[in-house]
């Protein structure tokens, strides 16, 4: 069986727009025949990663030293074959989420290669994540507003040698709203979250024209 890991990085958790959209991408991840377990960053109360020196490396074999909530959920990332990373775009991430990803290098191997001129790493051998996947949404109208946590999501799968499986991205996500009710339209960005939830889990890959859905225009660009 397919096991998901995500983690919502929302300050809000289960209240914001970003479990929204990871709720019915996980609903549909279900569907397909994955398992799906969900935290929250803010819950998991993750410490800052304190060792330049890289411990987990060079002394620990991959162990992190801090004791915090990120024990909790070590073992199950190692489990997990997809990672799915939920967030609101920050500038450009909160922070727990942030202390989460670099909290992620204990999982890496220090065995470096070089690969079309940039050094990357890759997972452990008893890390079973074989892909990266993001979920973002933000107020602002363009989509590529959310270039930098595009980017970063990109960069860490490149860096740990998995696959970006790829990204649901929402601008204007208030939109998806009327008076704390779905509307029409965000019903159907749901359903697009929902069938590409679906893709992963069945395909192992998410249909360019489902994403497009995800991020499709609900309202006209104000001037």
């Amino acid at each position: 069986m397919t096991r998901a890991l995500a983690i919502n990085g929302s300050p809000r958790m289960e209240k914001g727009k970003t479990a929204l959209l990871l709720n019915a991408f996980a609903g549909g991840l279900k569907e397909g025949g994955a398992e799906v377990q969900t935290y929250h960053a803010s819950k998991l109360k993750v410490q800052a990663c304190a060792c330049g020196s890289l411990r987990c490396w060079n002394e620990l074999d991959g162990k992190c030293c801090i004791q915090d909530g990120m024990q909790e959920i070590y073992p199950k990332l190692r489990m997990a074959n997809i990672l799915i990373l939920a967030t609101p775009m920050y500038i450009p991430l909160p922070g727990d989420l942030q202390n989460i990803m670099n909290r992620l290098v204990a999982l890496m191997t220090p065995e470096l290669v070089t690969r079309d001129g940039r050094t990357r790493a890759r997972m452990r051998d008893e890390v079973n994540i074989t892909k990266i996947a993001l979920i973002a949404v933000s107020g602002w109208w363009e989509m590529e507003n959310m270039d930098t946590l595009l980017r970063i999501a990109r960069e860490l799968a490149e860096d740990a040698s998995v696959e970006f499986s790829g990204a649901l991205l929402r601008p204007h996500a208030s939109y998806m709203l009327s008076d704390g009710e779905i509307t029409s339209a965000g019903r159907g960005v749901l359903a697009a979250a929902r069938q590409a939830g679906i893709e992963l889990a069945t395909l192992g890959t998410m249909n360019e024209a489902t994403l497009n859905q995800v991020s499709q225009p609900l309202v006209p660009r104000y001037p």
